[in-house]
Parts: C-alpha cells; sequence; structure tokens
C-alpha cells in the first residue's frame, strides 16, 4: 500500500485524474460510454509517464529544497523501483493507446503528446520555449480522440487546448517559482517572474473560455 501510494504521488495524481477525466468526457462525446472507459484508461496510463518521469528527474532538485511531499525524497518508494515500473508502462501505454479504440492514427496524435510532456521534463522546462509542449500535448489529448473517429480536429479545439494547456503551464510553475530560479530552471514563467505569469495565465484562460464561447 505505502509503495501504491508512492507510485500515485510520483504520477501527480490530482493533475492526471483531471487529464483522464477530460479525456473521458470527448471519448462519450465522440463514441459512448463502453470505449471511454477504455479511451481514458489509455489517457491514465500516459499520464503516469509524465509524472513519473518527471520525479524522477527532479529528485535531485527536490532534496534539495526538502519538498518531503515528494514520494522519492519522503521515501515512500526508491529511484530503482520507480524505474522499473517506468520502463514497463512505456511499452504498455503506447500499447493500450494504439491498439484501443484511439487506433494507430489517434494513438500516435495522443503519445505525441505524452512525449511532449517528457520532453518538457528533460529540455523544455529550461526553455524560454517551455509554453510550447504544454500547449501541443493539450491540443492532442481531444483531437486524438476527434481523429479516432475520422474526424479532422477543428480549429477551434486545437486552438482551445493549446492556449488551456499553456495556462496550465504558468499555473502549475507559480508554487515552486522561487526555488526554480535558485536551481537555474529558466522556462518562460520563471522569467517572466510570479506577477506577470498570473497576469499571462488570466489572459490564457479568457481566451480559451471566448474561444469556447463563439464556437459553441
Amino acid at each position: 500500500m505505502k509503495k501504491l501510494k508512492g507510485l500515485l504521488k510520483a504520477a501527480h495524481f490530482g493533475p492526471t485524474l483531471i487529464v483522464t477525466t477530460i479525456g473521458f468526457l470527448f471519448a462519450v462525446h465522440y463514441w459512448w460510454a463502453g470505449p471511454a472507459f477504455v479511451i481514458a484508461f489509455g489517457i491514465f496510463t500516459g499520464q503516469l509517464i509524465v509524472g513519473w518521469s518527471n520525479d524522477l528527474y527532479d529528485f535531485a532538485d527536490d532534496l534539495k529544497h526538502h519538498r518531503i511531499n515528494k514520494p522519492l525524497v519522503a521515501g515512500l518508494i526508491s529511484e530503482d523501483f520507480l524505474n522499473r515500473w517506468l520502463r514497463f508502462m512505456v511499452p504498455f501505454a503506447f500499447t493500450a493507446n494504439l491498439f484501443g479504440p484511439l487506433g494507430i492514427k489517434g494513438g500516435l496524435v495522443y503519445m505525441l503528446g505524452i512525449a511532449c510532456g517528457v520532453g518538457y521534463n528533460f529540455y523544455f522546462k529550461f526553455s524560454i520555449l517551455s509554453p510550447l509542449p504544454y500547449a501541443i500535448a493539450f491540443a492532442a489529448l481531444p483531437s486524438s480522440i476527434a481523429i479516432s473517429k475520422a474526424i479532422n480536429p477543428p480549429l477551434w479545439m486545437l486552438l482551445g487546448g493549446a492556449l488551456f494547456g499553456m495556462a496550465a503551464h504558468f499555473i502549475n510553475v507559480l508554487k515552486d517559482m522561487k526555488e526554480d530560479q535558485i536551481s537555474g530552471i529558466k522556462g518562460l514563467p520563471q522569467r517572466l517572474g510570479q506577477t506577470k505569469s498570473i497576469a499571462v495565465a488570466a489572459t490564457l484562460i479568457t481566451l480559451g473560455i471566448t474561444n469556447f464561447i463563439i464556437n459553441f
């Protein structure tokens, strides 16, 4: 039970659950409840990869800043244990998404989003282009489900996903911004600072909501 709790915490369970729920709702819209649960499961496995790779890469920095809420720092799980699960989950998530209701095309689009999340963990979080993988990943999530039904994702879906994804990035960085700046993590929010990042996030959310209101 302790290790299961550690795995779920390392997956950033709250955000993972939110993303999975959003995917489920889109899947219900394009499919129906049965396939939607299968699609949601596949989405969940992909999110595990992003969360686990993030905690593994950030372990040294989390230790430096005494983030005892992180399961690796708290000793709930070990690096080796999490690495073994990650090595299992990568091919499992590909299989679950490419050979489930999403199909090859939809599954590849969703896994592109997962690749963007991993790319952020290892590279883009240090770059001025840090919002880019969030924009692509959040646009890919609903688009993959539309594509699974041979529907071209509408522009409003791509734009809305990108706007909300970038807003999520700016909001997510706020809680650790000071520590990130000390550690030399210089994504766009860290370069702008807390006040400007809040303003940018609010603007992106407003634009995203406006986009949906106009197109619905």
